[in-house]
């Protein structure tokens, strides 16, 4: 009877342990912003459902990454150091640290040095900066290999400091480089005349260089910049590595980079101040790109080729847009966050047809994207106010919970039924006791 009752406890172990998802980069394990995660909690305070709290030595935008009970972040220090920790994900108490780079941390806007999210594998760890070094580590934290852009390719030229994460995807680490040419900002500025924005694709084994594609545009000053992450995107005739910026949304080839379609109909007014932040998103048949400044969300058709503004757009709605944040998509709906005006909208991503809008209930900025798991949307504003929706068939909030540590630019991240929320001061881990 002893013998059965620990089989079935280890069956349940085992069970859960195989559902239990990792949040590997910024968007999650789906590059949509979900995860299949469930018994998350839907209400916190600093002494309900409180796990543990692990000071951070400075701000950042950057969403920190899980695998298994390991949680990667990077965030700069008071002497402007770029740093990179490991954190036991059951506890909160640092593994390792590493500093990759000493005085490198630059300050514009909202943004610093540390804004891109870090990836991880399972296998390697792997954090960028907009100095433009990108490192390896095990899950040791011994040093793998890194890569140093800036002395190959030219300091990265964007306005408010570099801000793309990295992205792997089927053994291939992709870097999206949008930026202004030629370059005028002073905190980029080098010896070299002139810069190229592409795509790179390296080994995550190595760092070593498998292609670099240079992606053309047409567009002008701050509009050729952009601060998106790249997705992968499974259309019917294979993968699609999808890029947004410099007036354009494109599909490229993960073999060589190469480009399948290009989609114009963002900034058509050809404006100079225009950089991208949102990143783009997909489902089955279409990818959403929403462009800034209240320029229109696009629904895009994949199955093109060349230039398909004219004839592969879905549908698209300047009603529904944002300016910094990116959509979600979850469980077969679309929700597009408008952070400045704090409306949230669900869309059938087929039709763009509205099912529900509805107000935040807080007068404050959302700079960070919607997480979606367990049934729930997780919002959290630039103040540190976290606000848990339903996503149900109507707008309903769950709770509100004001954490006060501003700013919050990271979004929620899911993951072994915890959530993990980075304020402006600490690293939150919230589940059930």
């Amino acid at each position: 009877m002893k013998n059965s009752i620990i089989q079935l406890l280890l069956a349940f172990v085992f069970a859960w342990a195989a559902q239990a998802e990792n949040w590997p980069q910024w968007r999650g394990p789906f590059f949509n912003g979900s995860t299949t995660e469930k018994g998350l909690v839907a209400t916190w305070s600093k002494t309900q459902n409180m796990l543990w709290v692990t000071p951070l030595p400075g701000y950042s935008g950057s969403t920190p990454v899980i695998w298994n009970d390991n949680v990667f972040v990077s965030s700069p220090d008071d002497q402007k150091n770029l740093l990179f920790f490991c954190l036991d994900r059951k506890t909160g108490k640092v593994r390792w640290q590493k500093k990759v780079v000493e005085n490198g941390d630059i300050e514009k806007g909202r943004n610093n040095s540390t804004s891109p999210s870090p990836v991880t594998d399972g296998k390697v760890a792997i954090v960028m900066y907009a100095t433009g070094d990108v490192v390896a580590f095990d899950f040791d934290g011994k040093q793998l290999w890194t890569r140093q852009l800036a002395p190959e390719f030219g300091k990265l030229q964007d306005n408010w400091i570099y801000g793309s994460s990295p992205m792997l995807y089927e053994g291939k680490l992709y870097i999206q480089v949008l930026q202004h040419n030629p370059p005028e900002y002073a905190h980029a500025m080098d010896d070299k005349p002139a810069r190229e924005s592409f795509l790179l694709c390296l080994d995550p084994a190595t760092g070593k260089n498998l292609w670099r594609h240079v992606r053309v545009t047409e567009a002008v000053s701050e509009a050729q910049e952009a601060y998106t992450t790249p997705i992968p995107h499974l259309a019917k005739d294979g993968t699609q590595i999808i890029v947004v910026g410099g007036d354009y949304v494109t599909a490229h080839s993960p073999a060589d980079g190469a480009e399948i379609w290009r989609c114009g109909g963002l900034n058509v007014r050809k404006e100079k101040y225009w950089r991208i932040v949102p990143s783009p998103v997909g489902t089955e048949g279409l990818v959403f790109a929403s462009g800034p400044k209240r320029d229109p969300l696009l629904s895009i058709k994949d199955d093109g080729r060349g230039l398909v503004t004219s004839s592969h757009l879905a549908w698209q709605s300047k009603e529904y847009s944002t300016d910094c944040v990116t959509p979600l998509l979850y469980q077969g709906k679309l929700y597009v966050l408008d952070g400045d005006r704090q409306v949230i909208t669900c869309l059938d991503p087929l039709t763009g047809e509205k099912k529900w809008q509805g107000n935040m209930g807080v007068r404050e900025i959302f700079r960070a994207s919607p997480t979606g798991a367990d049934g729930k949307l997780y919002c959290v504003s630039e103040s540190g106010t976290a606000v848990v929706l339903e996503a149900g068939p109507e707008f309903k909030i769950l709770s509100t919970i004001r954490m006060e540590e501003q700013p919050v630019r990271s979004s929620i991240a899911v993951a072994h039924g915890q959530l993990f929320i980075r304020t402006g001061k600490n690293l939150y881990c919230i589940g059930k006791s």
